[in-house]
């Protein structure tokens, strides 16, 4: 059925407001369609993505993509996991539920925690590994084994030395109070463990072999010699580190037997959910597992409520219902939702609420454009091409009233560290804008551009003052994680008269306005605890 003309909504992932300084990988780039988007008085303007605004804990705290996808879609700051895990370890009900006493079944025998080791709060909290340790000895276990994946991502790149000796400290801390306390494998992030959206289950497969099965590539007394070795490589990135074991006389520390307990201590689940899928189901095929010892798992949160995974966990994710696909759908209005592989959960799982599958089935059509394998500074240009091509086709069919789309280059290399390749990536991103901006105007519709946080818009590690970090070598050294940036906002439309102005008066605007801005603009009532629309007349 033909539709009207549609709405056209983009996520620019990564893309924040920077200094517009030589370190600053939009402002460098060429975007002249993004710029003349962002530059329009009346129709742009700047939102906040991060700390409070998005549910995490402080305003110091970086935005990221999951809970800018869950503001995005559910248009009302809630709180989010790092906020749920502080207040339950602050108040102690973390160990009050059936998941903790689920672990304590394995308390007799060893207890391990397994996830990423840094301060980053955007996957995981090394001071929620310190607290459930703490708890988790109160309560009677004598010997604790720590599966490390090491950060360089959320957190600076090659600083995974100072978590490790953090832990190492708090290991002594725990053997001298009589609890044997010992990190037992670990690896980077990006190469171990950590796949989302079955990307790659070879990176499962790297991480179930060695936190399971104790067995690894690599082998050392000590997390910390381990980390000096593959330093001796000095492009060797903390994401990229190769699995590694810790061995005492050729045997491993931490090989897990039936009846030992594991926590995975990350409380964000889209990069656990292979591996906790690997640990629970009977019929698993995705790698042979061999050795599959029967423990008591337990994840710091649940991390996928369809599939109900894990089984067993320590806080209850946010409920977040009346999502704006929801209620777009039941205003009888089709949805088309697209990105590439490493973003797809993010229009889908994470805008519906960390809600699988579709919303509606005759409604709504999601298309996942699967990512490349090669790394992604010989790519910079991931599938932003493809993407925008997808998405002009399914706006050229004139089925759907409302279409979404995440462009992930500006985040994706932003987190490489390599401003020039970054630089690239966001011209790939300006590109994709251009041509979808083109079909919209073809079919009279109305293109909105955002972003879910700042990245690529800081491309140098910072010192107090904000001046560059440098090198020995007088290189100024790369910024992998996410930024503080504010994210810009536009609306375009070849008849722009016909978009109400947005509200100049609105102060301290979000990610969550965003989305009474898409009801509005659908003409679809929002509910009365949603943000306000951004647009000049409400509702």
């Amino acid at each position: 059925m033909k539709r009207k003309a549609p709405l056209v909504q983009l996520i620019l992932d990564g893309v924040g407001i920077g200094r517009g300084d030589s370190f600053d990988a939009w402002a460098q780039a060429k975007t002249p369609t993004c710029d003349a988007l962002f530059a329009a008085q009346e129709h742009a303007c700047s939102l906040f993505a991060h700390g409070h605004y998005v549910g995490l804990p402080s305003n110091k705290d970086l935005g990221n993509s999951e809970v800018g996808h869950n503001a995005l879609g559910a248009g009302r700051i809630v709180a989010q996991g790092a906020t749920l895990v502080a207040d339950a370890i602050a108040n102690e009900t973390i160990t009050h539920g059936k998941g903790w006493a689920h672990l304590r079944q394995g308390f007799s025998n060893t207890l391990h925690f397994l996830g990423l080791l840094s301060d980053g709060n955007i996957h995981s909290h090394i001071e929620h590994l310190f607290a459930l340790s703490r708890f988790a000895k109160r309560d009677g276990a004598q010997r604790i084994r720590y599966h490390v994946l090491l950060d360089g991502r959320d957190v600076p790149d090659r600083s995974a030395l100072t978590y490790i000796e953090k832990l190492e400290r708090f290991c002594r801390e725990l053997r001298d109070a009589g609890c044997d306390a010992r990190i037992a494998s670990g690896g980077g992030r990006m190469h171990v463990t950590m796949d989302r959206y079955e990307a790659d289950w070879k990176i499962v497969k790297r991480g179930y072999d060695a936190h399971i099965l104790g067995q690894a590539e690599h082998s050392f007394q000590s997390a910390g010699s381990a980390l000096t070795h593959f330093y001796k490589d000095s492009t060797m990135s903390d994401q990229y580190l190769p699995a590694f074991v810790i061995c005492d006389d050729g045997a491993p520390v931490g090989r897990m037997q039936d009846g030992d307990a594991l926590c995975c201590f990350n409380f964000r689940g889209d990069r656990v959910i292979e591996i906790s899928r690997a640990l629970e189901e009977s019929t698993f095929h995705e790698f042979e597992r061999g050795r599959h010892p029967q423990i008591y798992y337990a994840g710091l949160m649940q991390y996928d409520g369809d599939l109900a995974l894990p089984s067993n966990y320590l806080v209850s994710p946010p409920v977040i219902n009346q999502t704006s696909g929801e209620l777009i759908v039941r205003a009888g209005l089709s949805t088309f939702a697209t990105s590439e592989t490493h973003k797809f959960g993010h229009v889908t799982y994470f805008w519906n609420g960390n809600r699988s599958g579709k919303i509606d089935e005759e409604l709504e059509e999601y298309y996942e454009v699967p990512s490349l394998s090669s790394s992604f500074k010989d790519a910079p240009e991931m599938r932003a091409a493809e993407i925008s091509q997808e998405l002009c086709a399914a706006i050229e069919r004139q089925e759907f009233d409302y279409l979404r789309a995440n462009i992930a280059n500006g985040d994706m290399i932003g987190h490489t560290g390599s401003l020039s390749h970054t630089i690239q990536a966001c011209e790939h991103v300006d590109a994709a804008v251009a041509r979808i901006q083109s079909k919209v105007r073809e079919a009279k519709g109305i293109l909105m551009v955002t972003a879910d946080h700042g990245n690529c818009d800081d491309m140098v590690l910072r010192d107090t003052s904000g001046n560059a970090i440098y090198n020995e070598e007088g290189e100024a050294i790369g910024r992998t994680s996410h930024t503080l940036a504010k994210v810009p906002f536009a609306l375009w439309s070849k008849d722009i008269d016909r978009i109400p102005k947005l509200n100049s008066t609105l102060k301290d605007a979000g990610l969550a306005n965003v989305t009474s801005t898409v009801l509005h603009l659908l003409n679809v009532q929002r509910p009365s605890d949603y943000a306000d629309s951004l647009l000049e007349d409400q509702e």
